[in-house]
């Protein structure tokens, strides 16, 4: 399930649901500067990528455009930076001409480094096609005209086809997380497969090379350019993933061949130099993109997969071969912390280059963008202390190109990592202080919990919603546990909660709770508990079974795991983590369900969800808010109109971190 959220600009819609006058108020009366960080947070400038040129010479980076109201327009800008000419301004690479502005990102550099391959809405809005164009400006090329959604192109090592994934004739992005289609009349699944299709740039030919019934989620072109790895699943790409194997795919005849069906999921799939061998990331994930696990190294014409890693104490989230092939640059999680290593594939030792307290490049992971010598990398970097700007140079010593952010300051205190043991297990989390910390006074917290529950908190500009980062300017702690199931100390820490949602987990946060009242000033009388996805489940289900919180905020939770099974549409992650279906195995799902041990329940909490969320469906708030409605607890619930689990329009981003702001507020202060 989700960990974070994407902007763009709509109209509001709120449903709202009370019970108690009090949680009727539809005005907030946040301070002022609660208003500035909120809008700080909405009009950061945000890196959609970078990349690096092959011969390490240019940085290409997509980023976001404001609109008039700077808030994110839902349009990107790409630009190009030459790294011998530090002092140049770079320059703008697009589809357009006369400053119009477009959806522009997905950049792939030729394999020589004079070209830049990038999708672009230019001819309609929405439509992205397939454009080239010099890497020092000039008119780009469009070289496809297709309708459906296309993402992900790749060069040829020859520089002569282009590859890139394509839905056609899409009728929305892909993606869980996007708003689903509204269901009216017969029901019915329609099944959009995402092909990996080749376009011939000299003949402009374009050719669906995977089958009409597999979904292509990653892939990786051979080094002699005959072939593919990828990973791909029959049936529904949003749910499937979870089952997804590993093929190699003729780049002639487009014959697929399965070497590998893995017991968990898979991710970055990377033919070695020699194209001998296929490495890939393995293990217990919940989400698609929020990649974490062991490094394996399969033989690319099949056989045994072999784990790299057995043991280590971080989850690798991105790889690259080095020159040679026997070693791996990648980058991990590290209790709370991001990681960049070098791996050996003949003895599997692991050497660390760099950790930090901050997050390289993906929000739900860490990546880098690597020249072909693996010398020079890019990364676009953030933490507590520094907003997102694109740097380059060796790994650990890295210059800064931009300063689009340079004007934003934190809103907030400084950041502590805290480690506790709980059950014989090492947890960390992140103790954040509030804006203008004064050690004599006592504070109230919010506990926020992470989505996943495969992910990781670590220090970024903004997280998730924004919502914690806008409490501390207002005067809060906040505490980001890491608990048993995240990724960051390893497989067998991940593997922790697998038939005991809820349990051992809570377990881990209270033992951090009683951690963070013992370093910092925090009034234990009045604390307060979010989260988003599995954080929302985690809300619900905290409620239930504790009353140590005097308010809580529920977003996109799950209050009844068996009823969930039949109305969510990713229905597959659940099978490794319960390790039955509910048809089969209900009363595992039944222990770690909020809703039956709901008269428990004491704590005023607000539940929010969009109406359209497939991954963690309405129903499920508003079965939470129901039961508290009839028991009399104090309750709001509020639906948020064309939203899917990733929350995009600005006004429901902003109404969300107004409102609960103003339910803390009115319970904590």
């Amino acid at each position: 399930m989700l960990n974070g959220f994407r902007v763009s600009v709509a109209i509001l819609f709120v449903l709202t649901c009370s019970v108690a006058a009090a949680s009727g108020r539809t005005g907030f009366k946040q301070q002022p500067s609660v208003e500035q960080a909120i809008d700080s947070l909405i009009a950061t400038r945000t890196f959609e990528e970078v990349a690096i040129s092959p011969d390490g010479s240019k940085v290409a980076w997509s980023i976001a455009l404001l609109g008039a109201d700077k808030a994110p327009s839902g349009k990107y800008a790409i630009y190009v930076a030459d790294l011998k000419s530090p002092a140049s301004a770079p320059t703008r690479v697009t589809a357009g001409a006369g400053g119009g502005d477009y959806a522009e990102h997905d950049i792939a550099w030729s394999p020589d480094s004079a070209r830049l391959a990038f999708l672009s809405d230019k001819d309609k809005p929405g439509q992205l096609e397939l454009y080239v164009a010099d890497a020092g400006g000039g008119a780009a090329r469009k070289v496809t005209n297709l309708t459906g959604f296309l993402s992900g192109p790749q060069w040829s090592p020859d520089g002569g086809r282009l590859a890139v994934l394509f839905t056609e004739n899409a009728v929305r992005t892909a993606g869980p997380t996007q708003p689903t289609a509204a269901d009216a009349g017969v029901v019915e699944e329609h099944v959009y497969e995402q092909r990996l299709t080749v376009v011939d740039l000299a003949s402009q030919g374009v050719r669906q090379l995977s089958p009409p019934d597999l979904y292509v989620y990653e892939y990786d072109w051979s080094p002699d350019g005959r072939s593919f790895a990828a990973t791909a699943a029959h049936g529904s790409g949003d749910d499937n993933w979870f089952v997804a194997q590993l093929y190699t795919v003729d780049a002639a005849a487009g014959e697929m061949k399965s070497i590998l069906k893995p017991a968990l999921q898979i991710a970055e799939p990377h033919f070695s130099p020699d194209g001998k061998q296929i490495a890939f990331i393995g293990g217990l994930m919940s989400d698609e993109g929020n990649t974490g696990g062991d490094i394996y190294l399969i033989p690319a014409a099949g056989g045994a997969a072999r784990d790299l890693t057995p043991g280590m104490k971080a989850s690798a989230s991105w790889l690259a071969w080095q020159p040679v092939s026997n070693q791996i640059l990648f980058t991990e999680l590290v209790k709370g912390r991001s990681g960049v290593a070098t791996l050996d594939t003949s003895s599997g030792k692991v050497t660390t280059v760099w950790t930090g307290d901050e997050t390289i490049t993906k929000e739900s992971g860490v990546s880098l963008s690597v020249s072909r010598d693996r010398q020079t990398t890019a990364i676009v970097r953030h933490s507590y202390t520094q907003p997102p700007e694109v740097w380059a140079g060796t790994v650990g010593a890295w210059k800064q190109l931009t300063k689009v952010n340079e004007g934003l300051r934190p809103a907030w205190g400084e950041a502590k990592s805290l480690e506790w043991t709980n059950d014989n297990s090492d947890v960390q989390g992140w103790l954040l202080y509030p804006q203008n910390f004064d050690p004599a006074r006592k504070y109230p917290m919010v506990v926020v919990v992470h989505g996943g529950p495969a992910s990781q908190m670590m220090p970024r500009w903004g997280s998730g919603l924004g919502l914690p980062l806008s409490l501390a300017t207002d005067g809060y702690f906040l505490f980001f546990p890491n608990p048993r199931g995240s990724y960051g100390q390893g497989e067998d820490f991940t593997r922790a909660n697998v038939k005991d949602f809820g349990h051992g987990d809570l377990r881990d946060i209270m033992r951090g709770v009683d951690e963070a009242l013992k370093v910092a000033p925090v009034d234990a009388d009045r604390m307060g508990i979010t989260g988003w996805s599995y954080g929302g489940f985690m809300t619900m289900w905290t409620v239930t079974q504790t009353n140590r919180f005097r308010a809580a905020i529920a977003g996109a939770g799950i209050a009844n795991w068996q009823s969930y099974y039949g109305e969510n549409q990713i229905d597959q992650w659940m099978i490794p983590y319960f390790g039955a279906s509910v048809y089969d195995d209900p009363a595992v799902y039944a222990k770690s369900a909020p809703i039956n041990f709901i008269k428990n329940a004491r704590t005023p909490t607000l539940v929010m969800v969009g109406d359209r969320d497939a991954e963690c469906p309405a129903p499920q708030s508003y079965e939470f808010w129901h039961a508290l409605k009839t028991l009399g607890v104090e309750t709001q619930l509020v639906i948020y109109a064309g939203e899917g689990h990733a929350v995009s329009q600005t006004e429901h981003r902003r109404d969300i971190l107004r409102r609960a702001a103003d339910w803390f507020d009115q319970r904590l202060k």
